[in-house]
């Protein structure tokens, strides 16, 4: 087996391509967790069980269900009941919504760990449940996930390439698709196995050090 350098000149330009479509499907999947995931984790604290109950089972079978397969349902078995999406739609709402699960969780610790004297205080100074929210639970829980949610933003990243089996062409669709009609398939699978090691280490660096930034 020898390196090819051409083969790596001629799939650049395709690298190029899926490397866009995997920071779009990064970006707007992880929008879509976070937002998401709040919601959940305040659903959660409603003081009726008859929100809580529903929201915790469609939870917990979204985390116990492998991401692949939601992939599959979303886009061959939607489509069966008139419900119809584009592949990077699919998979940009499959990866927040199964994300958000887990986002979920890690508000719910965060929102827990705000002292109960937070709470007293907004009470005593008789704050409107909105603005107790907004102004005093929510800006000291959010600061505690930041690195949480970096770690999955980073977790989402190494689970773009499952968005190929439903034809989104990122990265390694496009090295899939390169080798297969070039009979060239290190170049192209080293290459992309390099950028995704680009991406994440930095991000995981940054993500540290944030962490740390935050705890003092």
């Amino acid at each position: 087996m020898t390196w090819d350098w051409s083969a790596v000149g001629d799939f650049m330009p395709h690298f190029w391509d899926g490397l866009l479509v995997t920071l779009q499907a990064l970006v707007l999947g992880s929008l879509i967790s976070f937002v998401l995931g709040l919601v959940w984790a305040l659903l959660m604290r409603a003081p009726t069980r008859w929100v809580r109950w529903p929201v915790g089972v469609v939870t917990e079978f979204i985390r116990n269900t492998p991401l692949l397969v939601q992939l599959f349902f979303l886009f061959y078995v939607l489509p069966e009941w008139d419900i119809t999406f584009s592949a990077m739609t699919t998979g940009v709402v499959a990866i927040g919504l199964h994300y958000s699960t887990y986002t979920m969780q890690v508000y719910r610790a965060s929102i827990e760990g705000v002292p109960a004297g937070q709470w007293e205080a907004a009470t005593a100074l008789n704050l409107p449940l909105t603005r107790t929210w907004t102004a005093v639970i929510l800006p000291q829980a959010i600061r505690r996930v930041v690195p949480a949610l970096g770690n999955y933003v980073i977790s989402m990243l190494k689970d773009t390439p499952m968005l190929m089996a439903i034809t989104v062409l990122d990265m390694l669709g496009e090295a899939r698709l390169f080798a297969q009609q070039n009979f060239q398939f290190t170049e192209p699978l080293t290459v992309i196995g390099v950028a995704f090691i680009l991406i994440s280490y930095p991000a995981s660096l940054l993500m540290r050090a944030l962490e740390r930034r935050l705890v003092r």
